[in-house]
Formats: structure tokens, C-alpha cells, sequence
């Protein structure tokens, strides 16, 4: 079987370093370089630099990058006292951070990196010190002017759904609450880690995110106010549910190599023994043939809609 390709990449280096082809204190490929070389996601590049790390065969250096051999030891000093300023915590960082007018755009230029981040890598990369060395400045001036990481994946949430507005709505309930379900799905589809960090059980209050949950209850104003609120709220979380699988199998693919159909394909004797033994007929009578099932989450995601939308017909 092909190892996931984060092996392969790991593989490689891991050859050069032994063979002496990057020495000791070098500096290895990035993370773009790999995505270039081996024509592969970020996140699986990533993934390949963390494994070398786990075996102590690199480490990273803040704003250098990935350089071969162990870290180094830190030496035991007494804990200096804490900068009065952000100035005075990074002499080198940008001053106009914290200046009133340049406050927004920078503010955005935070935001609009952790979305860079959470696209390639997914939410999990996204980290306040990991933001700062990307746009070069001092983590303290990312606490100060953004707030901490959850503050920050909020206004990523916000700006993300603020890509996709709603457009003016029109026609019945169903037409309304169908573009609603698009427009959102739209938004998921282009950021994967989206859908795992929106909450429907305590849904964050942002002002991007907001009108869909009011088009929604206006969609469904004549039911009463509690199966009104359930309505909003199942359509919200099919959406959502359906949407965190597009990440976890474009993760999955990142790290088999495998697309969907390959792996079904590699588990097709596997899955015939177990309905034999089972004496599973409905399998065997689906599997009869040569009939073929595409997998495609886009028309799942219609075909589940168009059922919901039947079951709230019968409500409305």
C-alpha cells in the first residue's frame, strides 16, 4: 500500500539530512517550497515538517523557519521583567499596530492571515504567536489590538460569512430558505475549517452571521415562536453537519492519498466477506451488479435540503 504522501515528504528530507545534504543549523524547505516540489496541500507539507520535528531531526526558529537538528537548550536565567510596552517587548515591530486610524486595517490584516492559515492548515494551526512571526510583529501587539485566540476566531467566523452576503430574497418560505442553506454551504465549502468552529447550541452574536438566522425565522413566521426557533435551528445544523465531513475528507485524502472512490475500491473484497458472513441481504442485493454510487457531498447536501424542506412542508 502507497504511504500518505506527509511520509513520502518526510522521507525525502530525512534522506538528505542523513546523507548530509542539509547539514546541521541549514535551513530546510518551507512549507510553500513542499507544496511546489511535491505538489501537495499545506497542511500535508505541514504535517511532514511536524513529523520530522517529532523525531527531533529539525525545529523551528521563530522567524527563520524549519532548520535541521534538535532545539536547542534553553539556558536557565532569571525571569526578566515584564515589558512595559510593546515597543520596549519587540523594538523591531511595526509601530503603526497601535496607531488609531491604522488600527482597523491592521486589525483585519490579523484576521485575514488566520483565515490564510485556517484554509491551508485547518483551525488548529491558527495560534497568536503563529500569526505574529507570519506578519512580523510581537504576539503582545496581537493581544492588545485583537484580543486572544478565541476573540480572534470569532471575527474569522465573521469575516468569513461576510464573504457570502445574503442576497435580496424572494418567492415562498422554500425558495428563501433553500438560498439561505446555499449561501452557507457556499461559505463552508470555501473555508473547511468554517463549519467546525460556527456553534449551534450557543451560536456566536455576529453581525455577519445574524441575518441568516433572522431570514430563517422570517421564513418560518407562521409557525409558532418554539418550532419556529427548532426550524431555524435544524436547518442551520444539517448545513453545518453536512459540511465539517468536507474537511474531514479532504484531510483524509491529504493523508491516504486516496480519493473517496479509491479507498472504496481497495475496500471492496473486505466489505464482500464481511456481508457474506453476515448474510447481510440488503447489501447483497445492492451489490448485486455492477451499479456504481458517486459520492458527491454537493448533491447530498441537495438531496438532504430537498427532504428537510418536505418534512417542513408538512408543518407549514
Amino acid at each position: 500500500m502507497d504511504e500518505p504522501p506527509y511520509l513520502v515528504i518526510a522521507a525525502e528530507l530525512r534522506r538528505r539530512i542523513e546523507a548530509g545534504e542539509l547539514r546541521a543549523g541549514e535551513r530546510v524547505p518551507s512549507t510553500r517550497s513542499l507544496v511546489r516540489d511535491f505538489g501537495v496541500a499545506m497542511a500535508t507539507a505541514t504535517k511532514a515538517l511536524r513529523a520530522l520535528q517529532d523525531e527531533r531531526l529539525v525545529h523551528a526558529s521563530p522567524g527563520i523557519g524549519t532548520i535541521v537538528g534538535p532545539p536547542p537548550r534553553q539556558p536557565r536565567t532569571r525571569p526578566s521583567p515584564a515589558p512595559r510596552n510593546e515597543r520596549e517587548a519587540n523594538p523591531g515591530a511595526p509601530s503603526s499596530l497601535g496607531a488609531g486610524a491604522g488600527l482597523v486595517l491592521e486589525r483585519g490584516r490579523v484576521v485575514r492571515m488566520g483565515i490564510e492559515i485556517a484554509d491551508a492548515e485547518g483551525l488548529a494551526a491558527v495560534s497568536m504567536r503563529r500569526i505574529a512571526a507570519e506578519l512580523g510583529v510581537s504576539t503582545m501587539a496581537l493581544y492588545r489590538h485583537v484580543g486572544g485566540k478565541e476573540t480572534l476566531v470569532l471575527q474569522m467566523i465573521d469575516t468569513a460569512f461576510g464573504e457570502f452576503p445574503l442576497p435580496d430574497l424572494y418567492g415562498d418560505w422554500r425558495a428563501r430558505v433553500t438560498v439561505v442553506a446555499q449561501t452557507q454551504w457556499a461559505a463552508y465549502r470555501a473555508h473547511l475549517w468554517l463549519a467546525g468552529a460556527v456553534s449551534v447550541g450557543r451560536p456566536q452574536i455576529l453581525p455577519n452571521v445574524l441575518p441568516h438566522t433572522d431570514a430563517l425565522l422570517a421564513a418560518f413566521k407562521s409557525l409558532d415562536k418554539t418550532t419556529a426557533m427548532y426550524a431555524v435551528i435544524s436547518v442551520f445544523g444539517y448545513v453545518r453537519g453536512l459540511a465539517q465531513a468536507m474537511e474531514t475528507e479532504a484531510q483524509a485524502e491529504q493523508d491516504t492519498g486516496l480519493t473517496g472512490d479509491d479507498w472504496a475500491e481497495r475496500q471492496s473484497e473486505q466489505m464482500a466477506a464481511v456481508i457474506a458472513a453476515g448474510n447481510l441481504t440488503a447489501f447483497r442485493d445492492l451489490l448485486s451488479d455492477d451499479w456504481d454510487f458517486d459520492y458527491d457531498l454537493d448533491q447530498l447536501f441537495a438531496f438532504g435540503l430537498e427532504l428537510m424542506l418536505d418534512g417542513l412542508a408538512v408543518r407549514l
